[in-house]
């Protein structure tokens, strides 16, 4: 089965994918029934392909992180992958209660579709914020994912963004310079509500980075 990357959608497929986990959570939070694709999916959404999909409350001006979860493994046609993601963020991410169905008039939605991931050797160089996630491996059980939008949210560079990487994997901030650690890099396509059903955008990490934190992403 072909896998879709995320430089293959066009913005209308972002929206339709956004569209989409919102009716998902909608559905299974009022009649806990999972959500066929429907019939007029596009094409391109039916390859298998990898995403994640973020839930975030508003509270007055602010928004905070009210449920992620994604896939990082091409196991099910792209349009599957996101309506599974949407309801489990909004029902199995262990931080958080289960959402109910009023929280979902106040939150905003993002899908990230995801690259295929790759190893790589020299994480200070090779790590570009604004382009990659990462994702830390160390043996069996430490593994943490953090999508590319996390660094320029909170305004990171690249030593704290694998140092913050490490941390969610369950090791020491500097277990990214350890030569068992292994360390993977991934690209996103981000498509976002800007309010709750509202106008979905698709994210420049790059520009939000030198206009939010004031820096220049590496190059």
């Amino acid at each position: 089965m072909p896998v879709i990357h995320p430089r293959e959608l066009e913005y209308e497929e972002g929206i339709y994918l956004v569209k989409i986990a919102r009716k998902a959570i909608e559905l299974y939070l009022a009649t806990r029934k999972i959500l066929e694709p429907p019939p007029s999916t596009p094409e391109k959404l039916l390859k298998n392909g990898m995403a994640f999909v973020t839930i975030e409350k508003l509270i007055g001006e602010r928004k905070e992180l009210r449920g992620c979860i994604g896939f990082l493994e091409p196991r099910s046609p792209l349009i599957e992958t996101v309506i599974k993601a949407a309801i489990s963020a909004a029902t199995e991410d262990p931080r958080f209660e289960p959402m109910t169905i009023g929280e979902l008039e106040n939150s905003i939605l993002e899908v990230s579709v995801l690259s295929p991931y790759t190893e790589i050797k020299d994480p200070l160089k090779e790590v570009e914020i604004g382009r990659h996630g990462i994702y830390i491996v160390y043996g069996v059980l430490n593994r943490g994912v953090l999508l590319p939008q996390v660094p320029i949210d909170y305004c990171w560079d690249t030593e704290t963004f694998l140092a913050e990487g490490c941390l969610k994997a369950g090791l020491a901030p500097d277990a990214w310079m350890d030569e068992r650690t292994k360390i993977y890099v991934f690209e996103a396509a981000i498509f976002m509500e800007t309010k709750p059903r509202g106008e979905i955008v698709i994210r420049d990490l790059r520009k939000e980075y030198e206009e939010k934190c004031g820096l220049s992403p590496n190059t």
